[in-house]
């Protein structure tokens, strides 16, 4: 009998296979019922039974081995369906990949005692199976970590802003033990103290709630008004003095800096720069803010001279949760546990319609740069 055949005619039984092994998989099959444990089996095996007897070209075989390879959204079949599913109901990715391959094995185990002679037609249908099984399991992962990605970030989202209000609590302790009516000297320091921790807790806080907000689907919004890049640059300036009073900063501006911006944010954006910078920096030379102008908009630098990034590093040293390694020159912690800091401030630089960069050399230094044209995208809100 063809395997077509023998899944349709047999199908009862291979399902009632797959739900003993599904039983196994505790602690997540737990108290789950057999139709919740055979939930898309059935219409898993009749989607590859209806794909079985069809006539394929090599081309054909060729282009379904590579389909969906690279992507992260697929149709709303019946496996990607079980893979969302699952993910739900508290299972592991081993344990979703372990359901299909006890779906095989049942297939298998109980088709090949029926095959007397092994035929062309026998071996097509196994290989056909085979590439059914795998297309299935493939959209079952990604519709799994698609959602787990999104509970993740929500769960990001919710700790973030739950934070906010003891954060502020904190702040406002922090500023009225530094009041110098309100206590001692001792009391002055501590309270400096829980105002500097304070700040480095909400910078974490902002920068987790950023990257919630993007991965979600979002986007950082920008609200650009009419400013000076100078005042941006020089409350960026003041505010990196005040976390690293051994470092020299130097700002450095070229011409005209009047344009519209959204000066909290790329107050952020040249922050985070200048503290990433301050944390490498060599003793020797200080570490420049510089704004060069042109006709199609501003250049705005930071440089260091400190360690060297690798042309491996800054490949990806923008993205989401990307720290360099701590050296035995780096000048204290990191600004951020999360390394956000530089996925924030390239999607600031985005949202402006610009772009932000990095090179880095021995004899030039580390030199980041953010591109701000003077005509803004359209678009930003």
């Amino acid at each position: 009998m063809r395997l077509a055949a023998f899944i349709a005619t047999n199908m009862d039984i291979i399902v009632d296979e797959f739900v003993r092994f599904a039983r196994t998989l505790e602690p997540a099959a737990l108290g789950e019922s057999v139709a919740e444990l055979s939930d898309h089996a059935r219409e898993i095996l009749l989607a590859i039974v209806q794909q079985l007897p069809r006539h394929e070209t090599p081309k054909q075989i060729h282009e379904k081995s590579v389909r969906h390879v690279s992507e992260t959204g697929l149709p709303d079949t019946a496996a990607a369906q079980h893979g969302a599913a699952r993910q739900v109901s508290g299972y592991t990715l081993p344990q979703l990949t372990a359901e299909y391959r006890a779906l095989r094995a049942s297939v298998l185990g109980l088709w090949m005692p029926t095959i007397k002679t092994l035929s062309k037609a026998t071996a097509s249908d196994m290989s056909r199976f085979h590439e059914g099984i795998d297309q299935a399991l493939q959209e079952s992962a990604i519709n799994f970590a698609n959602k787990n990605n999104q509970t993740r970030d929500t769960f990001l989202a919710i700790l973030g802003h739950d934070l906010r209000s003891p954060l502020a609590t904190m702040t406002l302790a922090g500023a009225l033990l530094t009041r110098t009516d309100e206590g001692t000297e001792r009391t002055a320091q501590i309270g400096a103290r829980v105002k500097r921790s304070a700040a480095a807790m909400t910078t974490m806080v902002n920068d987790l709630l950023e990257y919630a907000r993007t991965e979600l689907g979002g986007k950082i919004p920008v609200c650009p008004t009419l400013g000076d890049l100078h005042d941006i640059c020089q409350s960026a300036v003041d505010e990196a003095s005040a976390a690293h009073p051994d470092c020299e900063f130097e700002l450095i501006d070229d011409g005209e800096t009047i344009g519209d911006f959204d000066g909290p944010r790329l107050a952020q954006v040249f922050s985070n720069l200048l503290n990433n910078a301050a944390q490498y920096r060599s003793d020797q030379r200080p570490v420049t803010l510089e704004v060069k102008s042109d006709a199609s908009g501003w250049d705005v630098t930071v440089t260091n001279f400190g360690r060297e990034i690798s042309s491996q590093a800054q490949r990806v040293i923008f993205d989401p949760l990307v720290q360099l390694s701590v050296s035995s020159d780096q000048k204290g912690p990191a600004s951020t546990s999360f390394g956000l800091g530089l996925f924030i401030a390239r999607e600031i630089a985005v949202a402006h319609g610009g772009s932000i960069s990095v090179q880095s050399s021995e004899a030039l230094g580390t030199v980041f740069t953010v591109r701000l044209p003077r005509v803004l995208a359209t678009g930003i809100s």
